[in-house]
């Protein structure tokens, strides 16, 4: 089980999202904290994995409690739930070692896309199959934690964020265009999901679509990334 503490300075909030939490399997709550100081001493009583951290609180802010832990040798994963959204703090927040960063407020469903991908990077890393691995294992595990981009936050029922950066990141480590078995090689997929979320990328206009005629007749259809429109 993955134990996460809630810090939150509104008690009503803390146990919504102390009720997300719970709901996720895998996941339980090791308890609440409502400022800077009570978050600290309840890691030091009971060490938690994760802390959901909210930035406005009354003592300290969020990110200077980040700091004080990591002075104090008190180690755990941090994702940031806040209703800071400037780029100033986003920055911050990733410089002191912030996995994720939730924009308040969320559905259910937004926590717990985050929290499983947080689970998987989280098994890779630390379970009895955690072994050396390769640069496109690497990009594969955090491509899980990366923010889905702005245009393909409404994405269609049986596509994940997780997967279409998966994708993505495929089609950035390529120069050339790439086919649905390409991507599927390099990333594990199967290749009638690679497919399916290629074609939804260049429905988005986030990719382009080629043709390469072979000796069957049938053009294979390749992929490239779209380029950026002209500013």
């Amino acid at each position: 089980m993955i134990d996460v503490l809630v810090v939150d300075d509104d008690f009503r909030v803390a146990q919504v999202h102390a009720a997300y939490v719970a709901k996720v399997p895998g996941f339980r709550v090791s308890g609440q904290a409502h400022s800077a100081a009570e978050a600290a001493a309840a890691l030091r009583r009971t060490p938690a994995d994760l802390i959901l951290l909210d930035h406005h609180l009354p003592d300290r802010t969020g990110l200077e409690l980040i700091r004080d832990l990591q002075s104090a040798g008190i180690g755990c994963d941090v994702m940031m739930v806040t209703a800071a959204r400037d780029v100033s703090t986003v920055q911050a927040a990733m410089r002191h070692g912030a996995l994720q960063y939730l924009v308040k407020p969320f559905t259910f469903a937004g926590l717990r896309e985050k929290l499983t991908a947080y689970a998987e990077l989280r098994q890779a890393l630390t379970g009895p199959a955690a072994r050396e691995t390769c640069q496109a294992e690497v990009d594969r595990l955090f491509a899980t934690l990366r923010t889905a981009d702005p245009a393909a936050t409404a994405l269609p029922k049986g596509h994940s964020a997780p997967t279409t950066d998966l994708v993505l990141a495929a089609l950035r480590r390529t120069p050339g265009p790439l086919s649905a078995q390409d991507v599927a090689d390099r990333t594990g997929l199967s290749r009638s999901t690679a497919q399916r979320y290629l074609k939804q990328l260049e429905r988005d206009g986030r990719l382009r679509l080629s043709l390469r005629y072979g000796d069957t007749g049938r053009p294979e259809h390749r992929y490239l990334l779209a380029a950026p429109p002209a500013r």
